[in-house]
């Protein structure tokens, strides 16, 4: 089933150590804003997040036999274009956030340009379920965004909690198709 799509168990699992240690960061950034009575949730998202990256390492690392995307020179390249025009982005926001006085919505930038960034790694890293994921990812920054204008609720906690869900089902499902590769 992976190969199929192009991706190997070493990728797959890769994926979830990856995607499983970024819900873990998700879920503790919406810790600052939480309500109360979501804390213990949220620390229970992260401790699960570190156990699916933990187990993907297990699964990516001992498959070093397994054909990866970091053995192709030009995906491996456009991964690095990719990445660091993410983190200029989610600089260059910041920074104009904070100097506005609306540092209380970097979470949500941040949630948005890592949504966006899954649609040109979808193709290099060849994963299709990306597009979907990014397009989700993006709608839990709108939605962080509008809550965090109209109600009392921290959009820091609702692009913590939207972007941490998001990643660590993906995360989890990936670890499943590596152990199933």
């Amino acid at each position: 089933m992976a190969e199929a799509r192009g991706q190997s168990r070493r990728d797959l699992g890769i994926t979830a150590l990856v995607l499983g240690f970024f819900a873990a960061a998700w879920f503790g950034w919406s810790g600052g804003g939480a309500p109360d009575g979501w804390q213990p949730f949220l620390t229970v998202g992260s401790v699960v997040g570190l156990a699916v990256a933990v187990a993907g390492a297990v699964v990516g690392f001992r498959s070093r036999t397994a054909t990866t995307l970091s053995q192709d020179r030009a995906a491996s390249r456009r991964y690095g274009i990719i990445v660091g025009i993410e983190f200029a982005a989610i600089a260059l926001g910041g920074i104009v956030l904070g100097v506005a006085g609306a540092a209380e919505y970097v979470a949500a930038w941040v949630c948005l340009v890592v949504g966006v960034h899954f649609f040109p790694l979808a193709p290099v890293l060849r994963d299709p379920l990306l597009v979907p994921l990014g397009a989700l990812v993006c709608a839990a920054a709108v939605v962080a965004t509008v809550v965090g204008l109209t109600t009392g609720v921290a959009a820091s906690f609702v692009a913590g909690l939207g972007a941490g869900v998001l990643l660590l089902v993906y995360s989890s499902a990936a670890l499943v198709r590596g152990l199933r590769s």
